[in-house]
């Protein structure tokens, strides 16, 4: 039987039998039961598959379901979609009205989220023995530094946050993908630009490759996608949209990944021009669609995830990097909310200075494109480096996922006491 309809069937089961569990008993946020509870089943399977000693076809099974090919599913399948829904539907007139805090949250504590984390584990590597380079370090950075919007946004809104605030992490939560790729394909130039033609060729070739194509593409798009009465229609162009430029970047050696940003900010810039010009489209069924594709995807996502956890605890040196990795971003994610924080001026509803830090540094969960970014590094640097920068990436997901996101409600209830 072909094996991607087995998979699909596994997963989607999975999916909806740990979310049925999750309403009717633990009642947990989405995102963190699925985790929490593949990484249980994860475990199980691992106990299970030592005890048959690797032996008969449920044990082949079991291997299968533990060691999927997650790098396929993500890179080479789902991230384009995933990017273009978190993208396609910012409202951008609510974000002029913040559009300094989201900027400087989305691009300044990006950035130095990433050279602080990167600074940091390079001096951590130094005292530990790793050879690890600084380039090296500033890369790992930028995969760790980019906000997941899905898990973050699902979690706050369920405390109810003010307006102001919610739509300011919502909006770096969305843009900061975009910045961490553009951090991504910067630091990871930096490393390999002696066998590439030169740091300034990678970037210009990447970067600005991708951002013309998703301009390009979206020119060609958005006028039948705008022209259309057909809701269904509106749907199939937009996916050609972010499906053909993702593809075109591949071909081309750009970065698919800014490119599906690229189209999904404009779609949700045009969309909102057609709005204020007073003639605005009909897009229930197109909002309704991404929406649940995004949460289907992320939901595979995170059973994915969980189900590899055990798999990643078998690398070398995994629980001294793991803490290092957690208290490198931590203090990264502090330190540059912080530094970015002296430059917003006035917080909305209210907020103090400190109160948003603790807010956004421990509501700062991360996602896939983390574990996207961190599987891409494979080639980039050699296998040993690799699964550093993997069970990092892993750690700074777990860590932020299930024990940040659980306990989101009491640091947020501390906040509000303070």
């Amino acid at each position: 039987m072909d094996t991607f309809l087995v998979n699909t069937v596994i997963f989607l089961a999975l999916v909806v039998v740990f979310g049925y569990l999750n309403e009717k008993v633990t009642r947990f946020t989405h995102e963190i039961a699925l985790m929490l509870f593949a990484v249980i089943l994860g475990g199980a399977l691992a106990v299970f598959g030592a005890v048959s000693k690797g032996t008969g076809a449920v044990s082949q099974i079991l291997e299968e379901v533990q060691f999927f090919n997650l790098e396929g599913f993500l890179i080479e399948g789902v991230l384009c979609f995933m990017l273009f829904a978190g993208s396609c539907h910012m409202k951008l007139l609510d974000f002029k009205k913040h559009a300094r805090a989201i900027s400087l949250l989305a691009v300044g504590a990006t950035f130095l989220g990433a050279v602080f984390y990167g600074v940091i584990f390079y001096g951590a590597g130094k005292l530990l023995g790793l050879t690890l380079t600084l380039p090296v370090c500033l890369m790992f950075g930028s995969i760790v530094a980019p906000t997941d919007p899905i898990a973050a946004t699902s979690i706050l809104k369920k405390f109810h946050l003010p307006p102001g605030i919610s739509f300011i992490i919502e909006g770096e939560s969305l843009l900061n993908d975009g910045m961490g790729v553009a951090l991504f394909i910067f630091f990871s130039g930096m490393v390999t630009a002696e066998g590439s033609g030169g740091f300034f060729a990678v970037m210009a070739k990447e970067l600005l490759g991708a951002v013309v194509v998703g301009i390009l593409v979206t020119a060609v798009c958005f006028p039948i996608f705008s022209h259309t009465k057909d809701e269904s229609r509106q749907i199939f162009t937009s996916l050609l949209a972010v499906s053909l430029a993702y593809v075109l970047c591949e071909a081309f050696g750009f970065s698919g990944a800014i490119a599906s940003v690229v189209c999904g900010v404009l779609f949700s810039a045009l969309r909102n021009r057609s709005e204020q010009k007073g003639a605005p489209l009909m897009l229930k069924q197109f909002d309704i669609f991404w929406g649940i594709l995004d949460t289907l995807l992320n939901s595979i996502l995170y059973v994915m995830l969980g189900l590899s956890f055990i798999h990643i605890l078998q690398m070398p040196h995994v629980l001294l990097l793991s803490v290092l990795a957690v208290a490198a971003n931590l203090i990264g994610r502090t330190g540059s909310l912080g530094a970015a924080s002296l430059f917003i001026g006035p917080l909305p509803d209210g907020y103090r200075k400190g109160q948003f830090i603790r807010l956004l540094t421990w509501g700062g969960l991360r996602g896939g494109l983390s574990v996207a970014l961190a599987m891409s590094t494979q080639g980039i640097v050699p296998d040993e480096i690799y699964h550093v920068i993997l069970g990092g990436t892993y750690a700074v997901v777990f860590f932020t996922t299930i024990v940040q996101g659980m306990t989101m409600r009491r640091v947020y209830e501390n906040i509000q006491r303070s």
